[in-house]
């Protein structure tokens, strides 16, 4: 996957909770003023994952707020919302998904040229002392580098 343009929202629990296996970019059906939202940055990931249905992708509990400034219908802000991705994509992923109990979930929302593009990962769920070492080395890495700073 080529590298993202400028980047709309972030998933931020997911690098901590998951183990990010493999990445994918989908497109994201949106409607009407549900764009202008996500470019605005209007998104919450909290407790959103993907879900496989009828050989489809969809997105769920994916909250993206209502544009204040519409006229037009008011849609439902956690409504499920499918993802655009190639047949060979959809089937490599729910395949993985069956095999081997990993689970769907939503990483970012970025611009690619004028395309709101969302990013997904196939992940595997990480156990409460996995995070803990996480956060253990990430804290060991950041003083290393106080250390380092320091002595120049």
């Amino acid at each position: 996957m080529g590298s993202p343009g400028k980047v709309l929202a972030t998933n931020k629990k997911a690098y901590r909770d998951y183990e990010i296996l493999e990445t994918y970019e989908a497109g994201i059906e949106l409607k009407g003023a549900e764009v202008k939202s996500v470019k605005a940055g209007r998104v919450s990931f909290k407790d959103s994952f993907i879900l496989p249905k009828n050989g489809e992708l969809f997105v769920m509990n994916l909250h993206i707020s209502p544009w204040e400034y519409s006229t037009h219908e008011k849609l439902d802000p956690e409504r499920p919302r499918k993802l655009l991705l190639h047949r060979w994509e959809i089937d490599r992923i729910i395949g993985k998904v069956k095999e081997r109990g990993l689970t769907i979930i939503p990483l970012r929302f970025y611009l690619k040229k004028h395309l709101v593009k969302l990013e997904i990962a196939l992940a595997k769920g990480k156990k409460k002392y996995e995070k803990k070492e996480t956060i253990k080395e990430r804290d060991i890495q950041r003083e290393m580098e106080r250390e380092l700073r320091g002595r120049w």
